[in-house]
């Protein structure tokens, strides 16, 4: 028997009462074949070195090192874009998980029955997933003009397409049986989405928002390298005139900001669990 009938074929035992069973062959050499072509393409590709990254790799320290000890005196000029970050990500957040609440109804199978709307919206929650949040930033910030409005919507976009699937995912696990006894009743499929599938997945619906949203707290924070406003429009220009200890206690507001937001999201969500 060779190597490729030991790996890829299946594999026959014989019970005690003469009773053949067939196992099926496993998939993982084949998966782990793919995942090497594809790593050795992907090293092609886009000419990885691991030689320059074991030669180079130290100067990330050597940066790291002149951000410390950080310029506390710089503090004051952090507080106005990190509040322009937070308030960001809260109406990005807000506005983004609002909105996809009536497209997630839409792109349930239990609630519409028109294959061509649920096709439709669902193609639209694929594409907005697709475009990275600094792609949408860029462009709204062509459309809205440089600020925190283009980071508000780019925001709000992705908060849209991450909300929105996983609430359209919970809606078709619900039980339908208050829903189909509203609509037996003359009430409209909104009122009976409302009233009887809206409380059941409402818990689930908010947790994940609020996850959503101290994510966003950091997407925002680099919202600024494309001209969408808060934390990360400072943290470009000072990273570009080498104000390497401006950088350090940037990213130190930051980081507690960050921690703080976590914990009182975390909070929130053990309380709706």
């Amino acid at each position: 028997m060779g190597l490729y009938d030991k790996i890829f074929k299946p594999k026959e035992y014989t019970l005690a009462n003469g009773k053949k069973i067939e196992e099926k062959a496993s998939r993982a050499p084949l998966v782990l074949l793919i995942l090497l072509f594809a790593s050795i393409l992907s090293i092609k590709v886009t000419g990885f070195n691991l030689s320059t990254l074991a030669k180079r790799g130290n100067q990330f320290w050597v940066i790291l090192g002149k951000m410390f000890p950080p310029d506390p005196e710089y503090i004051p000029s952090i507080w106005g874009p990190l509040f322009d970050t937070i308030k960001m990500s809260i109406i990005g957040s807000l506005v983004g998980a609002l909105v996809a609440i009536p497209v997630a109804m839409l792109s349930s199978s239990n609630i519409i029955k028109n294959k061509v709307v649920i096709v439709g919206v669902r193609l639209l929650f694929s594409v907005a997933r697709t475009l990275p949040t600094l792609v949408t930033a860029l462009i709204a910030t062509f459309i809205f003009g440089l600020g925190t409005t283009a980071g508000s919507v780019s925001i709000a976009i992705f908060t849209f397409a991450y909300v929105g699937k996983l609430l359209y995912e919970q809606i078709e696990t619900v039980d339908m049986g208050s829903f189909e006894a509203m609509e037996a009743m003359g009430c409209t499929k909104i009122r009976a989405f409302i009233e009887s599938v809206l409380p059941q997945v409402l818990p689930g619906y908010l947790s994940n928002s609020l996850y959503c949203f101290e994510g966003n707290v950091r997407y925002a924070a680099i919202l600024g390298y494309v001209g969408a406003g808060g934390i990360g429009l400072i943290l470009n220009s000072e990273i570009g005139w080498r104000n390497y200890s401006r950088v350090g206690m940037i990213l130190i507001i930051l980081f507690i900001t960050v921690v703080i937001i976590e914990y009182l999201s975390f909070w929130l969500r053990e309380k709706l669990s």
